[in-house]
This record gives structure tokens, C-alpha cells and sequence, in this order.
């Protein structure tokens, strides 16, 4: 048995049967031209069959005596079965049939009395196309991790025969099954619990209040802002990566500025659409990974900052250009601290958002409005056994008290954005996809490309 690290608690603490904290991604693939009618079957018989199931994909949460403190214990047997689901949208087989089973699945928690994942081969598109939904627990892994596991099972050669699955990729992980030298470590730990709280609390203090960061509960409160409940909405969508670097080049900002941006402006037009527009700016949570190359797949592995999003400025050029001054700042500061001091932030940060799922109870004015997260992706395109990795869109978490989440992840030459909201709290959240392409082409316009 392992203990949990702090963030892995807080990711189990923070859920409710109406508050999954999962962390999903939907990708979507193109066959290839010579493949035949079973295709999709077979590559789903592929993957069930890849039955090598390591140590990260065999964990499952329990408590240890006292019922204070989570750990890890280690599945001797995976029921791929479960875990491994072939599906089928109904007709008309459009992808917003797909987005409404996806929708469905990401609304469901995940067992807890199994290893924390699941993964669905889902076909039924009428363009031939099919896709592999895969939700693991926040608790195994962070968003850059999950994105990290899912590529890696894919390859750059259109022409490898070879099926791989994320859950049977070999790897390094911690040793999961107990003996009496983790016993023994187990006994320190639980020693040094104590002052684990306090020493967190002043790390992330020092961060936020001697460095001079954004400060937390300076967000409106808004509609994003109230307590959700459990189904959920899913939409996706692709932007190319040479628009938004054009911009980039044009403003001298980065591309995740201008991926700010493009959010801000949209999320000022939705909510003016929903006359919900607050006079005093939105605030976004941004993640910022702390992963080096060195580092074992799996875990939690980020820091956060919060941004100004500008919301209450018209001109988009002016937005841009207070948005990138807001994150410069930040990014600075984290880049300069500790990894430890850099985590512990994070976790300050999110601790009202995990109190929010404990009690059912969301805070106002809230610590922050919306997360938004831009995580890296391949540079190249990706296969799985030939069929082309033609979408691979993130779904994160939506919370209580933030009920909208915005997660990218780059797919060789485009953005690939997947939005997730509270099916009650947010509204026609697929306008958010026609406000993210206009408040683009706004973009544009303003710096000129």
C-alpha cells in the first residue's frame, strides 16, 4: 500500500456521486482507405487484448485504519471487460450524437472499488470515423500526464500495424505492493501528517502574498460561478495553429496569450448574450506544469496562476496586451519557485473548489471564474494502426462553484479545444464555439493579419 500524496487526497475529498473528478480525453480517427466494414471491432478486440495492465492502471483508492488518511492499493486482477467498452451513436451519426453520448459518459463517476479508469471505442460516425474515449481519475494523473498517456500509445508511422493501449505501455512506477519497508514508511509518514497543513499553508502564502501574485476571491461572481449538478455538456472543436501564431507574431505575445484572449472575448459575448456580463474583469485559473522529462508517467505534477482576463475591455488588441502582461508576471514568479512551493500553491488555490465539492456549498465572490488550460500535444500526426488521429480533445472538470471548464491540447497543425459545463448552469454551451471563432477573427483584425 502507498500513501497519497496531498493533491491525490484533495481530488478524491473534493467528489461527489453528482461531482465526478475525472479528467477525459476524446479522440477522434479517420481509417484508412483499405480498411474494411469490421475495422472498428477489430481494433477494439486489439485493445481489449492488450492485457499487460501496469502499475497506474491497477490502482484503486483505500483508507487506512482510522479512516483519516487514503492510500493506494494495487488490483491483483483488471476486469477488462468493464474497463474496455465498445459503443455505437444512434442516427444520424453526426458528431453531435457523439458529443451527446460522450456528454453522458463524462457525467458518470468513476468505481471506486476498481482501478480509476475506463475506456470506450465508440462508432456509429456516418463519415466512417470512430472514436476512443478515455477518462482516468484526477487523483492518477493531471491533465498533461493523461494527454502524455494517450499519445504515447499512438505512432508517427501510418503504416505500424501494431495496436498499443495506454494501460499496457511499460513504464516505471512506484512498486505497489506493500511489504514491511513500506510499512515503515507508512509509519513516517503518518508521523509527519501533522504539520503537513501548516507547512502547505505557508509556502503558498509566501507565494501569494510576499511575491505579489493575483490574489485569489478577487473574481465577480457570476452565472459560471453557483453550485452544479452532476450531468454535464461536452463540446469540441479545432482551430488551425498557424492562425493563432499569426496573431502571436503580430502582438509579440505567445500563443497561450492569445489562447487567453480568444477566451475572454468569447466569454464576454456569451455572457452578455445572457445580459450576465459583470462589470469587473473575469479571473482564470491557468495551470502550468511542473513535469520534467525525467518524471515517471502518472501523478499530479502542476502548479496554477490566475490571470486577468480583460473582460471589461472592448478592444480586443488592448485585452490581448493586458492579458499577456498579467500572465508574464506570474509565470515569472512560479518559474522561480521551489517545485514544492510551486505545487503547494496550486493546491491553496483549488482548496476552496475542493471545499465547494465536500460541502455542496460554492463561495462568493469565488477564488476564480473559469479554468483554462492549454496543454501540449504531439507535433506530428499520429496513428493507431494506420487510421489517422484526426481530433484529440480534452474534457477536464467542472466543479462545484465553477461550473465551466476550458481545456486545448495541441494535435500536430491545430488547437484542439474540448469545453465542459454543468448541463443546468451553462446554457447553449456550443455558442461558446461560435464566440471563440469570432473573438478570433477579432483578434485578427486588430493586430492587422
Amino acid at each position: 500500500m502507498n500513501l497519497m500524496s496531498p493533491v491525490e487526497s484533495m481530488m478524491l475529498l473534493a467528489e461527489s456521486p453528482g461531482h465526478p473528478m475525472h479528467v477525459a480525453g476524446l479522440q477522434l480517427f479517420r481509417p484508412p482507405q483499405n480498411a474494411g466494414p469490421e475495422f472498428v471491432r477489430d481494433f477494439h478486440g486489439a485493445i481489449r487484448g492488450c492485457d499487460d495492465v501496469q502499475p497506474l492502471f491497477r490502482r484503486q483508492p483505500t483508507t487506512l485504519p482510522g479512516g483519516l488518511v487514503s492510500g493506494w492499493s494495487s488490483a491483483a486482477e483488471v476486469d477488462l471487460d468493464y474497463h474496455v467498452r465498445r459503443s455505437a451513436i444512434p442516427g444520424p451519426g453526426r458528431v453531435r450524437e457523439l458529443l451527446e453520448l460522450v456528454s453522458r459518459l463524462h457525467s458518470a463517476t468513476l468505481d471506486r472499488h476498481r482501478p480509476l479508469w475506463e475506456t470506450h471505442v465508440i462508432e456509429g460516425l456516418r463519415d466512417g470515423r470512430f472514436a476512443v474515449y478515455t477518462k482516468l481519475h484526477h487523483a492518477l494523473v493531471d491533465g498533461v500526464a493523461a494527454i502524455n498517456l494517450l499519445q504515447d500509445s499512438l505512432s508517427s508511422d501510418p503504416a505500424d500495424p501494431q495496436v498499443r493501449a495506454p494501460w499496457a505501455l511499460p513504464a516505471p512506477d512506484a512498486d505497489l505492493s506493500g511489504g514491511t519497508s513500506k510499512l515503515r514508511a507508512l509509519t513516517g509518514a503518518l508521523t509527519a501528517l501533522p504539520g503537513l497543513g501548516a507547512s502547505t499553508l505557508g509556502l503558498a502564502r509566501a507565494a501569494l502574498l510576499e511575491q505579489q501574485m493575483t490574489l485569489p476571491f478577487q473574481a465577480p461572481s457570476t452565472m459560471l460561478n453557483v453550485p452544479i449538478g452532476g450531468a454535464r455538456r461536452v463540446a469540441a472543436q479545432s482551430w488551425p495553429l498557424e492562425r493563432i501564431k499569426n496573431v502571436k507574431n503580430a502582438a509579440g505575445v505567445t500563443v497561450n496569450d492569445v489562447v487567453l484572449a480568444m477566451c475572454s472575448g468569447a466569454l464576454r459575448a456569451y455572457l452578455a448574450d445572457q445580459a450576465a456580463l459583470p462589470e469587473k474583469q473575469l479571473v482564470a485559473m491557468v495551470p502550468v506544469s511542473l513535469r520534467t522529462a525525467g518524471d515517471a508517467p502518472g501523478g499530479n505534477q502542476a502548479g496554477a496562476v490566475l490571470a486577468g482576463l480583460a473582460t471589461d475591455v472592448d478592444d480586443p488588441a488592448e485585452r490581448l496586451a493586458a492579458i499577456s502582461a498579467s500572465m508574464k508576471k506570474n509565470k515569472e514568479i512560479v518559474a522561480q519557485m521551489p517545485k514544492q512551493q510551486a505545487v503547494a500553491l496550486g493546491m491553496m488555490l483549488l482548496s476552496p473548489v475542493v471545499l465547494g465539492g465536500m460541502t455542496g456549498i460554492s463561495t462568493s465572490p469565488p477564488p476564480f471564474n473559469v479554468c483554462i488550460s492549454n496543454v501540449p500535444g504531439a507535433r506530428t500526426p499520429l496513428y493507431a494502426n494506420g487510421a489517422r488521429l484526426e481530433g484529440s480533445y480534452p474534457m477536464s472538470i467542472a466543479a462545484n462553484g465553477q461550473a465551466l471548464n476550458i481545456t486545448l491540447v495541441g494535435n500536430g497543425d491545430t488547437l484542439d479545444f474540448g469545453l465542459v459545463g454543468c448541463r443546468r448552469a451553462v446554457p447553449h454551451l456550443q455558442r461558446l464555439l461560435d464566440h471563440l471563432e469570432t473573438s478570433l477573427k477579432a483578434l485578427e483584425q486588430a493586430v492587422g493579419v
